[in-house]
């Protein structure tokens, strides 16, 4: 999570430039507001653009990590963009039901049919 935060803050600070450079100062709302439902949707779309690209993120790349669907075949974009919404609406929670759950899935997985694999270095 450390690496994937990381990379988020860059993709962040060009979006908050872009959006500032756009609509001016972002202090008050409804301007902040907006910003922070544009900041959701831009990393909705880095993370729903990797996971159907390639089933990884940069930083799932590096821990050789790799979402799928639960017959190993890639994850929908219907998958996709419901495991990104149900993980923001648990607030990192849904992370916390791994420990609990019989197969180590994450809540967000569990309900939308996707699981993490560990990639061999060879693929």
């Amino acid at each position: 999570m450390l690496y994937e935060s990381m990379l988020l803050i860059a993709i962040a600070a060009a979006a908050i430039l872009l959006f500032l450079l756009l609509f001016g100062d972002a202090t008050h709302a409804p301007k902040r507001y907006f910003l922070q439902v544009y900041l959701w949707l831009i990393f909705g779309v880095y993370f729903v653009w990797c996971w159907r690209k390639s089933g990884q993120t940069l930083a799932m790349q590096t821990w050789r990590i790799k979402l799928v669907s639960r017959t190993g075949q890639p994850v929908s974009a219907t998958q996709a963009y419901k495991r990104y919404v149900l993980a923001s609406l648990f607030f990192g929670a849904g992370f916390l039901w791994a420990f609990f759950d019989r197969e180590g899935l994450f809540l967000h997985d569990r309900l939308t049919g996707g699981r993490l694999i560990v990639v061999d270095k060879e693929t």
